[in-house]
């Protein structure tokens, strides 16, 4: 496979996947902020500038079922070695397709840098954008690869009220028409529930590698 991490994730998006053969796909890296694996259904992508026979070296070396060789610790392990960077937890990477019309709540726009989302987004996106609303918080970047990412926050005192599901479906009609690609921790069920509550697909399993 010859496509880009961009080309590869475009496809996902529209529910193309790489081929589910039990293969691992090598492609450098977007930009030199991200590396990582995107684990699909029986195939794997790994995106990085180190050198492809390594990555494939290592994989051949870990004793455990080939499917899940790129997401195993050891493998994880490894690659931060290698590259001298740090992952915080496997996600589950979620797309919604663009929506028509306005959001269904009322946002407002901001600028807010101190905030510990606005923060953590600005550290591993581009062109963020910030918007409140009544008990919550909904952030727009560029991450990997370029794609729209997006990430919310909803106060203790606002939960349980569909607050998370409607930001996450206001991400969708503030696309500007692209895809909207969420990355949520496999454990946390309340936010996954709410974004395939506001039709988020899951695509894939996800390890992102930062610079320390």
């Amino acid at each position: 496979m010859a496509d880009g991490l961009r080309d590869i994730l475009d496809a996902a998006a529209r529910d193309v996947f790489p081929p589910a053969d039990g293969g691992t796909t090598v492609v450098r890296q977007h930009s030199p902020r991200d590396a990582g694996i995107i684990a699909f259904t029986a195939h794997s992508v790994v995106f990085t500038d180190e050198d492809p026979d390594w990555v494939r070296g290592t994989l051949r070396g870990i004793e455990c079922d080939a499917l899940a060789a790129t997401m195993n610790a050891r493998f994880l392990a490894a690659f931060m070695e290698r590259t001298g960077r740090t992952t915080d937890t496997i996600d589950v990477l979620l797309v919604g397709s663009a929506l028509a019309g306005e959001p269904p709540l009322p946002l407002r726009p901001v600028e807010d840098p101190g905030h510990p989302r606005v923060v953590g987004s600005r550290r591993r996106r581009d062109d963020v954008r910030v918007w409140t609303a009544q008990g919550g918080l909904l952030v727009l970047g560029r991450g990997v690869a370029g794609r729209l990412e997006v990430a919310v926050e909803v106060a203790p005192e606002a939960r349980h009220r569909g607050l998370g599901r409607a930001l996450v479906s206001a991400a969708r009609r503030l696309s500007g028409g692209e895809p909207v690609w969420a990355q949520v921790s496999a454990g946390n069920a309340r936010s996954l529930r709410a974004f395939q509550a506001a039709g988020y697909r899951p695509v894939a399993s996800e390890a992102l590698f930062l610079a320390r």
